[in-house]
C-alpha cells in the first residue's frame, strides 16, 4: 500500500491568499464610506431634531429663534446638543441651522451642513438641505 500525502500545496495556499487579498482590497473602501455615512445620518438627526424644536418656537412666538451657540440652542430650545460629539458647532439664524461637522472623517470633518425652513401659507413650515461647496457629493443628505 502506498502512502499519500496530505495537504494543500504552496500554489494553492498562495492563490488562497491572493483571493482574500483581493476582496478585502475591495471590500475596506466599501465598508469605510458605510461607516462615514452612518455617522452623517447621526449628524442629520440631530439637526433634524433642532428643525423641530425650531418649528415649535416658530409656531408658538411667531417668529424665527435666533441661537448663535450650542448653550443657546440647548437653552432656547431646549434641545441638548452637548452629547453629540459629531458636531462642532450648531446656530440657528432666522430660521436656517447650520452645523459644522468633526470626528467623522477628514473627507467630511470641517464641512457644514445647514437646513432652512420655507414657511407655507398655512404657517407650517418644510424644510430644505443644504451644504457646504466642497461637501462630498455621494455623502450629501437625501433632499
Amino acid at each position: 500500500m502506498k502512502n499519500s500525502e496530505q495537504g494543500f500545496t504552496l500554489i494553492e495556499l498562495l492563490i488562497v491568499v491572493a483571493i482574500i487579498g483581493i476582496l478585502a482590497a475591495v471590500a475596506l473602501p466599501f465598508y469605510r464610506g458605510y461607516v462615514i455615512r452612518a455617522q452623517l445620518t447621526e449628524v442629520e438627526h440631530s439637526i433634524a431634531v433642532v428643525g423641530s424644536a425650531v418649528t415649535q418656537y416658530r409656531t408658538d412666538q411667531n417668529a424665527w429663534p435666533n441661537c448663535l451657540t450650542v448653550n443657546e440652542v440647548a437653552t432656547r430650545l431646549g434641545v441638548a446638543m452637548g452629547v453629540v460629539s459629531r458636531i462642532l458647532g450648531i446656530s440657528v439664524a432666522n430660521g436656517m441651522i447650520t452645523a459644522t461637522v468633526q470626528n467623522i472623517d477628514p473627507v467630511v470633518d470641517g464641512k457644514v451642513l445647514t437646513l432652512t425652513p420655507t414657511l407655507g401659507a398655512d404657517g407650517s413650515v418644510s424644510w430644505v438641505w443644504g451644504w457646504s461647496a466642497d461637501f462630498p457629493v455621494h455623502l450629501r443628505p437625501k433632499t
